[in-house]
C-alpha cells in the first residue's frame, strides 16, 4: 500500500475492523494514476487533495466507497478518466457520488444570489447526503491552502464559505468542520482582526484550559459515583465565534 494512503486506511480499520477497504485502495491507483503530472497551487502533487479529502471522511468515519468516491471526485471533471469507465469500474453508487459532486462544482450563481437560496439548490442538488459530506470535506482541504491562490480568490471563496458551506456543515451537525471552515474564512475575510483575536485567546489559554480539566475532572467524578460510562471533554470557543461575539457586544 502505498504511503500516501496508508494514514486513510488506518482511520477507516480503527473506525471499523471488519471494513473491506479494497475498494478505497483501487480508488486511490486510479486517481493517483488520472491525476499523475498534475500540481495543486502549493506546488504539491494533485493526488495529495483528494487523499487530503478522503482521510477527513475516515476522521468522520464514512463508509469505504464514500472514501473512494472522495478519492476519484475530480478525476471526471478534471482528467482524460470518463464518468462511463468510473462505473464500469467502480458500480453505480461511487458514480453517482462522483456525479454528484461533480456538478455541485458546476454550480454557478451571480453576486446577489441570496445565500438561503443558494444553499437550498446545494442541498436540492445534492440526492444523496453523503455528496454533501464529500463536497464540504473538499471544501475544507482547499480552505487550509488558500495561501497558495490569489488574495482575490481566497477573499471570494472564504466569503463563499461562510455564507453556504458552514451553515450546510452546521445542518448536517458536522461541527468540528463548520467551526474550522469559519476560522479558516475569517483569517482570510479579515486578517488583522483574526491576528489580534488569536494573540488575546492565546493569552488567556494557560488560566482558561485550568479551569476546563478542573470541571472535567469533577463531572467524571459526579458521573463515575453513579457508575454513568461517558466521556467528558471541553474545547476552546473558535476565533470566529469570539468574533462574533465581540461585534454583537460592540467591542470591535
Amino acid at each position: 500500500m502505498s504511503a500516501l494512503l496508508a494514514p486513510v486506511a488506518e482511520r477507516v480499520r480503527h473506525a471499523n475492523p471488519e471494513a473491506d477497504i479494497a475498494v478505497i485502495e483501487r480508488a486511490f491507483l486510479r486517481a493517483e494514476e488520472a491525476h499523475e503530472g498534475q500540481l495543486r497551487k502549493s506546488g504539491a502533487p494533485y493526488i495529495t487533495h483528494p487523499v487530503a479529502v478522503a482521510e477527513i471522511l475516515a476522521d468522520l468515519g464514512l463508509d469505504p466507497n464514500t472514501i473512494a468516491a472522495a478519492l476519484l471526485h475530480d478525476t471526471v471533471e478534471d482528467t482524460p478518466y470518463s464518468a462511463e469507465l468510473l462505473r464500469k469500474e467502480f458500480g453505480e453508487e461511487i458514480a453517482n457520488l462522483v456525479d454528484g459532486v461533480t456538478k455541485l462544482d458546476r454550480l454557478t450563481y451571480g453576486p446577489t444570489a441570496e445565500a438561503e437560496t443558494v444553499r437550498k439548490m446545494v442541498v436540492a442538488m445534492a440526492k444523496d447526503i453523503r455528496v454533501l459530506v464529500i463536497k464540504l470535506a473538499d471544501r475544507l482541504h482547499n480552505a487550509r491552502t488558500w495561501q497558495y491562490v490569489s488574495p482575490e480568490s481566497s477573499a471570494r471563496k472564504a466569503r463563499e464559505t461562510l455564507d453556504i458551506y458552514a451553515p450546510l456543515a452546521h445542518r448536517l451537525g458536522m461541527n468540528a468542520v463548520k467551526w474550522e471552515l469559519e476560522d479558516l474564512s475569517f483569517k482570510f475575510l479579515e486578517p488583522k482582526k483574526f491576528e489580534e483575536i488569536e494573540r488575546l485567546v492565546a493569552e488567556r489559554s494557560p488560566s482558561r484550559e485550568k479551569l476546563t480539566n478542573e470541571v472535567i475532572e469533577a463531572v467524571e467524578e459526579d458521573l463515575a459515583s453513579e457508575e454513568i460510562t461517558a466521556k467528558v471533554s471541553g474545547r476552546q470557543k473558535h476565533l470566529y465565534s469570539v468574533y462574533q461575539k465581540m461585534v454583537v457586544r460592540g467591542r470591535e
